[in-house]
């Protein structure tokens, strides 16, 4: 049976920077050829970096990306790769595309390339095109209508784009309809709680289906909101596991497989879903037999608390790094919420380049104030202390402000103090806020919500607890001082905008609502059907109110790291101005 030794390159990419992206893609090309590998693989839109957005509808882009792509080519002859096969991911356009209404301008594709010898051997457009959640294809991309087979040393390897894999029919099989020996997929997929159980069973299913060994290659990275984790895998046809890539890591896993000849007589023509086989032959004769030596491994996964720790700091990490950001400022007031960005934001950056400030009020108790202090002294982040209380009483002594405007007056000082202290010295605001705050509007506008990023926007209250609780046990394993004070994990939560005050003063328990927001914002579920879960009805009414009545904070608030299947912004646009209600 012939060999080929594969190289998966789960690498990161930045939107926009063709030159930064192609230089990566060299640099791991040659990586891929001093482990002598024979087919190099790179992830969807690799060259572009993904999602391009509405950039993908400037044709100025379209045509830089097509360059790039060519250039590229080129490039990798000239320094030795020529006869080496490298699949890229870049952005193209339709070549016969008439314009037509409903069409995205100039019909851009979603596309990737072989490119060998010097030039596009192949290239081909994602068949399938994502129109959920985070994903709006359709308004930037139109469909491809080929099934890609390249016929790399006798083996015959059909190729395909993500959501080719996670829709029925179209590219799986076409595959099996073709021959092929092996199904390579090309994948953005943004990471997800639990979705690396899922990907896993949709990678089996689909190798068997067609009938082929498998191989699903993944980016790792962020962008913007959007965390991409790895966690590429092989499987062979009846759909066992050969080799798993590690989850947020980038690298390269290469492997050698066994895999059956290319027919004498190769299917040709049109196949399922209409799709129109394009073939191309690059080497037609199998390599001489060699002694495996390189397997790919399985890779340990990560418990279900790191995992999601992990996306949170692989996420600020590069939203700072992409955006040319070396420091972040946050406002530390001893609670659980800011304990636990500044504790992701010293894995992301290091804590030299984390500043705090402890913005006390006269409301402020001493052990806030102290805890704030002893999170500090714990993770080593940089630290001072300025009091607003005289500005506080300056501006009461010219409004005489009461109630909910006095307490949100504190807020909105701590607020621009922090964009302040940003402005001079040069740091972005983190925004503290986690994801029951957002869905009820226990929040301030331009108070605790100004910031750049919001890297627990996505988190539930009760899931910032577990996190923190995790990142405290994990530091103690490793031997180190857990970052975040064991009053911050046990203290009932408190904004402390007025003497005495708690959260539970205005919201229901964080266990109960969280669960309650879960069943309204991330599943869509009804007030009734909440209700006949087993909820207290009056207490579903009142949450559905805030939830409706907040989408214009929603709005306003920064981006943060999304980690569910429903996180606020792209996954969930409701109208601001808005009168139908769930509740009478």
């Amino acid at each position: 049976m012939p060999q080929l030794r594969l190289a998966l390159n789960q690498i990161d990419s930045t939107v926009g920077d063709l030159a930064g992206n192609a230089e990566a893609i060299v640099h791991w090309t040659r990586h891929a050829a001093e482990q002598g590998a024979h087919l190099v693989a790179f992830p969807e839109m690799v060259l572009t970096g993904y999602p391009v957005e509405d950039l993908a509808l400037r044709s100025s882009f379209v045509e830089a990306s097509r360059a790039a792509l060519r250039a590229l080519a080129a490039r990798l002859d000239a320094e030795g790769f020529g006869e080496l096969p490298v699949v890229v991911g870049y952005l193209d356009r339709a070549e016969r595309a008439v314009p037509t209404y409903g069409q995205p301008a100039g019909a851009p594709q979603n596309a990737a390339a072989v490119l060998h010898r010097g030039r596009v051997a192949l290239s081909f457009a994602k068949h399938h095109l994502p129109n959920y959640g985070v994903f709006d294809e359709f308004r930037y991309f139109v469909p491809g209508d080929t099934m890609p087979v390249v016929r790399v040393h006798g083996i015959d390897v059909a190729l395909a784009i993500c959501e080719d894999l996670w829709q029925d029919g179209g590219r799986v099989p076409a595959a099996r309809s073709a021959g092929a020996g092996l199904l390579l997929s090309v994948n953005a997929s943004p990471y997800e709680q639990n979705k690396d159980d899922t990907r896993l069973e949709l990678v089996r299913k689909r190798a068997q289906e067609a009938g082929c060994t498998l191989a699903y290659l993944a980016m790792m990275g962020g962008q913007d909101e959007l965390v991409f984790d790895g966690d590429s895998i092989v499987v062979d046809r009846d759909g066992e596991v050969i080799a798993r890539a590690p989850q947020f890591s980038e690298g390269s896993m290469i492997l050698d497989l066994d895999l059956p000849a290319g027919a004498a007589e190769p299917v040709t023509g049109v196949v399922d879903d209409g799709l129109r086989i394009d073939r191309v032959v690059l080497s037609e004769e199998p390599l001489a037999p060699y002694e495996p030596e390189l397997t790919g491994g399985y890779a340990d996964r990560l418990d279900d608390d790191e995992e999601v720790y992990s996306a949170l700091v692989v996420g600020l990490r590069a939203y700072a790094a992409k955006n040319g950001f070396r420091s972040v400022l946050i406002g530390l007031s001893g609670g659980i919420d800011s304990a636990l960005v500044a504790a992701i934001a010293c894995d992301a950056l290091g804590a030299q380049n984390v500043y705090g400030v402890s913005m006390p009020s006269k409301y402020s108790s001493d052990h806030s104030k102290d805890d704030a202090a002893e999170l500090a002294r714990r993770t080593g982040l940089n630290f001072r202390t300025v009091s607003i209380a005289p500005m506080f009483d300056a501006y009461m002594g010219a409004l005489d402000l009461t109630g909910l405007a006095e307490e949100n007056l504190q807020s909105r000082m701590r607020g621009t103090l922090l964009m302040a202290l940003s402005n001079e010295e040069g740091h972005i605001v983190l925004a503290p806020g986690n994801k029951s705050e957002l869905a009820v509007g226990y929040s301030t506008l331009y108070g605790d919500s100004v910031g750049a990023y919001g890297p627990i926007k996505d988190v539930y209250k009760t899931s910032v607890f577990r996190l923190a609780r995790w990142r405290n046990r994990a530091a103690e394993e490793r031997g180190q001082t857990p970052p975040i004070p064991e009053n911050s994990l046990t203290k009932p939560p408190s904004a402390e905008l007025r003497p005495g005050q708690v959260d539970t003063d205005s919201l229901p328990d964080y266990e109960t609502l969280d669960r309650v927001l879960e069943l309204y914002v991330d599943r869509d579920q009804g007030r009734e059907a909440i209700v006949a879960a087993g909820y207290d009805e009056e207490l579903v009414t009142r949450t559905v109110r805030l939830v409706d009545t907040a989408e214009y904070k929603r709005r306003q608030y920064p981006p943060g790291t999304k980690i569910s299947a429903k996180g606020f912004g792209k996954d969930r646009r409701l109208p601001i101005t808005n009168r139908w209600r769930e509740h009478a």
